[in-house]
């Protein structure tokens, strides 16, 4: 999966990026190219291509070996990786990013590349769970609040304008009541603490899943999915998925591979269901053009 990750606690999804695991967890990110590990003892570390400084080792050379994140404190508790840039939460509740920034997702008040990570400007604490997306990243505060940063071309930050942000912004009417977020290509969703999904953004593929094809610059509830949600995930090509209370997964957005799982290639501008998965899903995940479910049975 890129960018966004589910982690579980005693068995149960909790969200994506929501940071709570047990302590021998290690977790993972993947990004377009390269990966990153969080250890059991709260240390980063990443490897592949790093032509923008996403190792966030201090250098622009590549690494077929996991090399550790310089200038992280201690205790980082999640990590989320967009395509060209990598984030990390400590369990003080602060958000650390590096690598590609030129869209402003570093959330640093730049708009450049970094090479070792840099504290998102306001979030030194209170933040519980992360997601990065192609060029955005947001960021779920414990009360419930989200905050978005980066990339802003089809209104993916949800702010009622186009205009890329370099430090975080809240996006309209969502100053609390978010339990989930996942954040996709130009798009982002959130899950509401009542088990609703709302969504915003570029909307070429039926993403926003509004039942339209226009962007929108502010969130709207995804057709159909007003409670009952438990989970969603976010591809970087224009899919986003929901699991649901009961175990079924739905999908909506882009379909050229068939990665709504809807037996089809056809795009959908609301959530389908997965053809066999009506039950017995535990967790999804979304990779670039293709989406992927863990069952109860494992």
């Amino acid at each position: 999966p890129t960018g966004t990750m589910t982690f579980m606690d005693a068995g149960k999804t909790i969200g994506s990026g929501v940071v709570a695991r047990s302590r021998d967890q290690y977790a993972i990110a993947a990004g377009e190219n390269h990966s990153c590990a969080l250890t059991p003892l709260g240390a980063v570390f990443c490897w592949g291509n790093n032509v923008f400084r996403q190792l966030g080792d201090g250098t622009t050379t590549e690494s077929d070996v996991p090399v550790p994140v310089v200038g992280l404190p201690s205790g980082v508790v999640a990590i989320s990786a967009g395509s060209w840039h990598t984030c990390a939460l400590t369990k003080t509740g602060a958000v650390w990013c590096w690598g590609y920034g030129m869209s402003g997702q570093l959330g640093n008040g730049a708009f450049s590349e970094s090479a070792a990570p840099g504290l998102v400007a306001g979030l030194s604490s209170g933040i519980v769970a992360i997601a990065a997306g192609r060029e955005h990243t947001c960021a779920l505060s414990a009360t419930g609040g989200l905050k978005c940063w980066g990339y802003n071309g089809g209104g993916n930050l949800g702010i009622g304008t186009l205009a890329n942000q370099n430090t975080p912004v809240q996006p309209e009417g969502l100053a609390s009541g978010v339990a989930a977020v996942s954040a996709g290509l130009s798009t982002t969703c959130a899950l509401t603490k009542d088990g609703g999904v709302l969504c915003w953004g570029q909307n070429n593929a039926g993403q926003v899943g509004d039942g339209t094809f226009t962007t929108r610059t502010t969130p709207v509830p995804v057709t159909g999915l007003s409670s009952g949600i438990a989970d969603i995930t976010s591809t970087k090509e224009a899919t986003n998925c929901a699991l649901t209370d009961a175990g079924g997964v739905k999908c909506w957005g882009r379909n050229d591979n068939g990665q709504l799982g809807d037996g089809t290639t056809t795009e959908r501008t609301a959530p389908v269901d997965v053809v066999g998965l009506s039950s017995g899903v535990a967790a999804i995940a979304a990779g670039t053009a293709h989406t992927c479910a863990v069952t109860d049975a494992g």
